[in-house]
């Protein structure tokens, strides 16, 4: 159950005002809330997130597309936290995320995706890595979790 992942609602998300919609689906699925802020990303820490996707022809968009305004960066706890916060979230492209996923009931268009989702357990730690300090994440005994987890 000390699985963590990262979820980041992205501008659009944001300006969309779907921050609250995003935390709920979250919280009813049994998910624990470590951290959570509000920032405007410097372009270092964009660069450092999508290390990876860098020299990708598409990255200058992507670049500007998530430093044109202000991200809420979330850390998550629970049983399988990154596969099912994957599945929650919807696939990248939200012309073929399923109904009842965020993205597909929220978006049309790649490029403006609401919500970003660790894709593995180690690409979580280090995305948290990347939007945490240590003392941001905030530990705590979880009272449903008897009611969430038949192992608790």
């Amino acid at each position: 159950m000390d699985e963590r992942t990262f979820i980041m609602v992205k501008p659009d998300g944001v300006q969309r005002r779907l921050v609250a919609e995003i935390i709920s689906r979250f919280e009813r699925r049994g998910y624990q809330l470590i951290g959570i802020k509000m920032l405007q990303a410097s372009a270092q820490r964009i660069d450092t997130h999508y290390a990876e996707l860098t020299e990708k022809p598409f990255y200058p968009g992507l670049k500007r597309y998530m430093l044109s305004g202000p991200v809420v960066a979330m850390a998550w706890k629970g049983k399988a936290a990154a596969a099912t916060g994957r599945a929650l979230v919807g696939a990248t492209n939200p012309r073929q995320s399923a109904p009842g996923t965020i993205r597909g009931d929220y978006c049309i268009d790649v490029g403006r995706n609401v919500v970003h989702a660790s894709d593995s357990v180690e690409s979580a730690e280090r995305e948290i890595k990347i939007w945490f300090q240590a003392d941001e994440l905030v530990g705590y005994a979880d009272p449903l979790s008897d009611w969430i987890y038949e192992d608790a």
